[in-house]
Formats: structure tokens, C-alpha cells, sequence
């Protein structure tokens, strides 16, 4: 019972997200189609703990595109320590220091995802980041930031919420505290901000694909190591972006 209604939770979001969010993914995959088009990259950052998966779901994936590069910044990955992702993620100016790291700079793309969409680095890296010149996508849940009080402790101290800041703005509907399903005695669980954040970034690619595919142009794209002719097709996509992606 349990595992069928953890089920109907995730699929319901992503259901949101598919209904609801069509109009925001396709203006955004005309950017990051643009972008591909022209050779330039995509950087995604997901600053938080579960958050930086987000940045992984679309690196080096089998049916994903090559031009992805993620920001894998080591202050908020949880194999660093859980209390010490928290802390860097609700450290103000920890975000912007992130992405002048990263060098990003005018005309550059970047996704930004993160659950709630209020911590410090998530604010202060999407403030760094458009004062750079950089186009900010943003992926976050906005009833759950709503529900955040302004005084709470992970907010930026501005109070301000991701949604706000971007350029385009993709709404995950992910439930306030992010666990879905109720038992009594024990409370919510049933985590699924992974999930959305995984439909809605894929769902871009997917866009993207078909927006560069209506233009006449086919994207390069990774497929599996483990299968077929993976490791010749990926041996040329790495040698492509070797020297580009930091992560590779």
C-alpha cells in the first residue's frame, strides 16, 4: 500500500510537470537548442545535498547531450559530510564564489536546480550568475517555497526565492518538505524531488532534441558504454569536449 501510493505521488508530479510546465520548458529548450547549435556549453548546478544529483542526471548520460557540464562544486556534495553540504548550502556568498569559479561569463547558459529554491547558494549563485551575463534557467518547486516562512533559517537572508531571479522559471511541484506519503505514527516519507527534478531536466532534453532536430541539426549525444557501440561513439564525444568540460 504504501509503495502504491509513494508511486501515485511521484508520477502525479511528474504528470504536473508534463501538463503544467510545457510552456516554460519549450522557451527554454529553444536556449539551450541555441546554445548546442552554436558549440557552447550547458552548465547545470545543483546546489544541496540531493540537489547536486540533478547536475549528474544530465552528465555523461547515455541518451543525453554531450554538450552538458556540470558544476560538481565539493562544499554541498554529500560524500563530503550530510552537515557540512547543509552548512555550505545556507552560507551566504558561498554560491557566488561558485560560479566565479566556474568562470561563467556573458552569453553563457546555465541551469539551476535545486528543490526549494531558497537556500543562499542557490540565490546567490543565480545572482552572480545573471550579473555575469549568464542566462539562468531555473528548476524549483514554488509552492514549497511559499510554504518556507521568510524568517527560517535556510533562506537567503534577502528572503528572495529562485523562481524570481531566473530568466526562465520551470516549476517541479514538489510538496512542501518534499516526502509524499502520510503514515500515521511516523509522518511523511516518501521522498520525491529527485524524481522531478530528473523528469523536468530530461524533459528539456527531450525538447531540445526535437527543437534542434526541427532546425536540421542532429546533436551529438551519448549512449551507453555497456552496450552496442557505446564506446566508440562516446570515444569521439570525449575527445570533442576533453579540454572543455572539467569534469571529464
Amino acid at each position: 500500500m504504501l509503495c502504491d501510493a509513494y508511486l501515485g505521488a511521484c508520477e502525479a508530479v511528474m504528470r504536473r510537470i508534463h501538463r503544467e510546465e510545457a510552456a516554460p520548458i519549450t522557451q527554454a529548450a529553444e536556449r539551450v537548442a541555441d546554445a548546442v547549435a552554436a558549440d557552447r556549453l550547458v552548465h547545470v548546478f545543483g546546489p544541496g545535498g540531493h540537489s547536486n544529483l540533478a547536475a549528474q542526471e544530465l552528465f555523461y548520460r547515455a541518451g543525453g547531450l554531450m554538450h552538458v557540464s556540470p558544476i560538481l562544486d565539493e562544499g554541498t556534495l554529500l560524500s563530503n559530510g550530510a552537515l557540512r553540504s547543509t552548512a555550505m548550502e545556507r552560507l551566504p556568498g558561498y554560491g557566488a564564489t561558485v560560479i566565479e569559479t566556474a568562470a561563467l561569463g556573458e552569453g553563457d547558459l546555465l541551469l539551476l536546480v535545486n528543490a526549494f529554491g531558497v537556500n543562499a547558494a542557490v540565490i546567490d549563485a543565480a545572482v552572480a550568475a545573471r550579473g555575469r551575463g549568464v542566462f539562468v534557467i531555473g528548476f524549483s518547486s514554488r509552492s514549497t517555497a511559499a510554504a518556507i516562512p521568510p524568517s527560517h533559517r535556510a533562506r537567503h537572508p534577502s528572503g528572495a526565492n529562485l523562481h524570481d531571479l531566473v530568466d526562465i522559471a520551470i516549476d517541479t511541484k514538489v510538496p512542501d518538505g518534499d516526502a509524499a506519503v502520510s503514515l500515521n505514527g511516523v509522518g511523511t516519507i516518501g521522498p520525491v524531488s529527485t524524481f522531478a527534478n530528473a523528469f523536468a531536466l530530461n524533459a528539456l532534453v527531450l525538447r531540445t532534441v526535437a527543437v534542434l532536430h526541427a532546425r536540421g541539426h542532429a546533436p551529438a549525444v551519448w549512449r551507453s558504454r555497456n552496450a552496442g557501440a557505446g564506446d566508440r561513439n562516446d570515444a569521439v564525444l570525449v575527445e570533442a569536449m576533453r579540454a572543455r568540460v572539467p569534469c571529464l
